[in-house]
């Protein structure tokens, strides 16, 4: 479990205020049934590598873990979660992710290997998602 370390989400009024703080909805796709799925709102975050979401959502959906990963905090802070592979879409992109089942104190985060599945990237300034060429 994260301790109170983390970082956790303000109130969507405050959160709308600050620079930096990006929120999007973002529907996750079960990739083996696509009639399974649930909208989920982030906080986006372009500086973490996967997606956190709570393990609930995921498992009403059908999706199940496959291993479990070791993750290190900012501060140095180690934890393990369970992860497996989901489909993501945000205004009609689609994209196939790695996502972290989160536990109690874990909130939904976006991070950049869903934006790069889907073509997009943060725009700090907008707090907006922007479609990216993508390079190979």
């Amino acid at each position: 479990m994260l301790t109170s370390s983390c970082v956790l989400p303000l109130p969507k009024r405050v959160a709308e205020k600050l620079m930096g703080i990006t929120h999007v909805t973002v529907r996750i796709v079960n990739p083996a049934d696509s009639q399974r799925y649930s909208d989920v709102d982030f906080l986006v975050d372009s500086g973490a590598i996967y997606t956190f979401i709570p393990k609930n959502i995921l498992q009403d959906i059908g999706i199940n873990p496959h291993s479990r990963r070791s993750f290190v905090l900012a501060n140095g802070e180690k934890f393990v979660r369970r992860v497996g592979s989901a489909d993501i879409i945000y205004k009609k992109r689609r994209g196939a992710i790695t996502v972290v089942f989160g536990e109690k104190g874990d909130f939904p985060l976006l991070g950049v290997t869903a934006l790069e599945a889907v073509g997009l990237i943060l725009d700090p300034v907008q707090r907006k998602l922007k479609p990216v060429a993508l390079t190979a």
